[in-house]
């Protein structure tokens, strides 16, 4: 708490005087129990700030700003009402001694900045200041100290932290290791070190698999935690809510219905309590996997709801094109009395953009401002540029960054410019794109749009040099890939991807397809493959994409007539698009395919989203 010497602090001092006589003592200490009891219950009932600060003047009043239990329990009670700078404030004084400071007093007001907000740098602070004035720490001083540099994301802090766990013989708790994973897990870097910690632990409990698992989900390594949770599974340790929670986003991450479902099941059948945040994450879980339907069920199952219920449906139904049942979403929501918040509008202007509901949109950017006085943020822009675009309106979209009160942001360039190479404006894009490596020239999507643009105009010369730019400058492009639920495992695939052990029977699958995809009236857009090669390689090129492979696998390996789930890291290409409509014709498959943008249910050869995505 070194740059914090010379603030305030608080004052913990306890007064001492000579007693005149023993029954003047008796009697003084009698009245300064009574006077303390009461203050304790007072500051217990305490529920608003106004209430603090008239117990603050009572503990003034009757002297009691040297009681150390008064003192620890208004830092609690402030901490619970968000108040914790006004204690701080209040009680830290420049001639404060620090003598009677003890470990659970710097306990509680650690914690209490380690939960807030934006002050959890100041819990180290006073950690620091702790240990300057001699005051050891104990084994419940360490949960809260390394939850504070898990919220600052500060690996080098925390590795400091980590020594002094070490140093003081607290690194055999649980509960200190358990907090250390949890820290490890939260800061950039350090998800390897977690997981060399949690190895290591002689025992666990489910706070430790939670802290695990979490981490990895945090850091987008689902696989790595759904298979920490089978291996939770087989240890016979019954998961908690909080590990649910975590698996859950781990099955929104990979799109695994199924393993959702398990989920789900297990929550039933264990009676796992369900409280509004599981809910939540349930409905989240199936609205992403691409069951929208079953999210809307449990949703109107959940016995309370919040405004992150509300949202979590109307962004899935957006995901999935429903944008009228998303706007007809909302209504409800209004006239249930809950309000709605910047995210709320955001997944509203999606749904709007999804389902090319241009009028809308602009009703309800409108209504945000006017009616709520929500300021648009540069999420909100976004969605009503991608609206824009998607609906072919480039000039107007264009217009509105160009007036737009904030400073427009690289994915609203990359919008434009994904129009501009859809409608043909070759010369705008080139623009819009050498801007862009001109803010942000370490960005691969940058080089990668303008190479395509230059490969659209077949200036083959520049399109090479911008890919030997790229290879100087060490940036790759994101490889395009799909993943596959099936049964108990993921499979993974990328374009002209030959790891898998069945990769001949795919290609064979694959070339089956294709026969009978041109037989039914298929013909490969080949303007989609941007090298300068043949037709028949173009072809070639196109028939070796993710998606396909993956629905190649899908079809060898699971029942005649039942559906097939895919999620693909990209936006899916016209070509792989016009395709798998052919292939839910030919195949009588349903398809649902999650990428990058949006939900595609594929049946009878149309796609839900009419081709608009």
């Amino acid at each position: 708490m070194q740059q914090h010497a010379n603030k305030s602090r608080l004052l913990r001092t306890i007064t001492t005087r000579r007693p005149l006589s023993s029954t003047n003592t008796n009697a003084n200490t009698k009245s300064n129990r009574a006077a303390e009891q009461n203050c304790l219950s007072l500051l217990q009932c305490c529920t608003s700030l106004s209430s603090l600060h008239q117990l603050h003047a009572h503990i003034l009043k009757f002297g009691l700003q040297n009681n150390p239990l008064v003192l620890t329990k208004f830092i609690s009670t402030s901490s619970h009402l968000n108040a914790i700078n006004y204690a701080s404030s209040s009680f830290f004084t420049s001639d404060a001694g620090t003598h009677r400071y003890d470990t659970f007093f710097f306990n509680t007001l650690i914690r209490a900045y380690a939960q807030t907000n934006d002050s959890k740098h100041k819990a180290l602070d006073i950690y620091g200041f702790m240990l300057q004035n001699g005051v050891l720490p104990n084994k419940f001083t360490y949960p809260f100290v390394l939850k504070a540099c898990a919220g600052l994301g500060d690996l080098s802090l925390g590795q400091q932290v980590h020594g002094s766990v070490f140093k003081f013989g607290f690194d055999n708790d649980i509960h200190v290791q358990n907090t250390m994973v949890h820290m490890y897990g939260g800061c950039s870097g350090g998800i390897g070190i977690a997981r060399e910690l949690f190895d290591g632990m002689p025992e666990y409990d489910s706070v430790s698999w939670s802290a695990m698992i979490g981490g990895y989900v945090r850091f987008g390594q689902s696989s790595d935690a759904v298979e920490l949770f089978r291996r939770m599974q087989i240890s016979g340790l019954r998961p908690d809510e909080v590990t649910m929670i975590s698996v859950l986003s781990a099955c929104t991450d990979l799109g695994a219905l199924e393993l959702g479902k398990w989920v789900e099941s297990y929550v039933e059948r264990e009676r796992v309590q369900k409280s509004v945040e599981l809910c939540n994450a349930l409905v989240d879980m199936f609205a992403k996997c691409g069951d929208v339907d079953k999210a809307l069920r449990v949703f109107r199952g959940m016995p309370e709801r919040n405004v992150v219920s509300w949202t979590s449906v109307i962004v899935g139904l957006a995901m999935h094109g429903r944008g009228v049942e998303a706007i007809s979403l909302f209504e409800e929501m209004e006239g249930a009395g809950v309000l709605p918040d910047h995210v709320v509008f955001i997944g509203l202007l999606t749904a709007c953009s999804h389902a090319g509901l241009v009028e809308e949109g602009r009703h309800y950017f409108n209504s945000m401002v006017k009616e709520y006085d929500i300021v648009p943020k540069i999420e909100h822009y976004g969605c009503m540029v991608d609206m824009l675009c998607r609906a072919g309106l480039v000039k107007e979209a264009v217009r509105l960054v160009e007036t737009m009160p904030i400073e427009p942001n690289p994915i609203i360039w990359r919008t434009l410019l994904t129009a501009c190479r859809a409608q043909g404006d070759l010369q705008l894009g080139e623009s819009i794109t050498r801007r862009l490596m001109g803010d942000d020239p370490m960005h691969e999507s940058n080089y990668v749009l303008l190479s395509n643009i230059y490969a659209k105009l077949s200036n083959w010369d520049k399109k090479y040099r911008i890919r030997e730019v790229m290879e100087k400058k060490g940036i790759k492009k994101t490889p395009g890939g799909t993943m596959l639920e099936l049964g108990n495992e993921i499979y993974e695939f990328v374009a002209g991807d030959k790891t898998h052990k069945q990769y001949k029977d795919i290609y064979e699958m694959l070339d089956e397809m294709g026969r009978e995809m041109k037989k039914a009236g298929y013909v490969p857009t080949t303007s989609e493959v941007l090298l300068d090669i043949d037709e028949e390689d173009k072809e070639d090129a196109l028939n070796r994409h993710s998606e396909k492979l993956a629905i190649a696998f899908a079809l060898l390996r699971t029942p005649p007539g039942s559906p097939i789930r895919i999620v693909k890291n990209l936006r899916v290409c016209s070509d792989c698009h016009e395709a798998i409509k052919f292939v839910s014709k030919i195949y009588h498959r349903e398809i649902v395919m999650r990428d990058r943008n949006r939900f595609h249910h594929f049946k009878d050869g149309v796609c839900s989203c009419k081709d608009f995505w």
